[in-house]
C-alpha cells in the first residue's frame, strides 16, 4: 500500500488478489465492514454503515437507535471502474452544511490480471473545505484515514475467497 500527499488532494492504493468485478462488489456491498466503528458522528454507537450503490445514493451511517449520519452523497457509480462520492465533513470533523464546501473521493478499480486488482483512491479538492482544510488532508491521508480503510478492504477481500 502507498500514500502519497501534494496539494489539496491525497492519493493511496491498495492491490487484491480478486478480479475487478469483485472487488468493486466487495467495496460497495461490504462498506459496512471496512469503516471503522470508531469514526462515529452520531450520539450512539452505529450499527452499520451504508454504501447506497447508485449515483444520487448516500453514505451514511445508522445509529443503534436508528439516527443516521449522512457524510457523503454518491456522485458517479459505474461498475466495476468507478466510484465518486462527496466528503461531506469539514475540518472540525462536523457534517458540512454548505455543499460547495465538501471535496470529492474517487475510487478506480484497475485489472492488473483477469485475478488481481489495483484499488486507487483520490480524495481530492480539500481545499474546498476553507480554513483548517491542511489538517483534513493530514487527516484522511494519515495512518488512520484511506489507508486504514484500503487495509480493511484488502483484509475483508482475503477474508471472503
Amino acid at each position: 500500500m502507498t500514500t502519497q500527499a501534494q496539494q489539496s488532494s491525497i492519493q493511496t492504493e491498495v492491490v487484491v488478489d480478486a478480479p475487478v468485478d469483485r472487488a468493486f462488489r466487495l467495496f460497495t456491498e461490504q462498506f459496512d465492514k471496512i469503516k471503522p466503528r470508531e469514526h462515529n458522528m452520531l450520539a450512539v454507537d452505529i450499527a452499520e454503515s451504508v454504501f447506497e450503490p447508485r449515483a444520487g445514493g448516500r453514505v451514511y451511517d445508522r445509529g443503534v437507535d436508528g439516527t443516521e449520519c449522512q457524510w457523503a452523497r454518491v456522485l458517479a457509480y459505474e461498475p466495476p471502474e468507478r466510484i465518486v462520492f462527496t466528503w461531506d465533513i469539514s475540518p472540525q470533523w462536523q457534517i458540512e452544511t454548505d455543499l460547495d464546501r465538501a471535496s470529492e473521493v474517487e475510487v478506480r478499480f484497475v485489472a492488473e490480471s483477469p485475478e488481481r486488482t489495483r484499488v486507487e483512491l483520490e480524495h481530492r479538492h480539500l481545499d474546498r473545505h476553507g480554513e483548517g482544510w491542511e489538517g483534513l488532508r493530514e487527516g484522511v491521508g494519515g495512518a488512520n484515514g484511506w489507508p486504514l480503510y484500503l487495509g480493511r478492504f484488502a483484509e475483508q477481500v482475503a477474508a471472503v475467497e
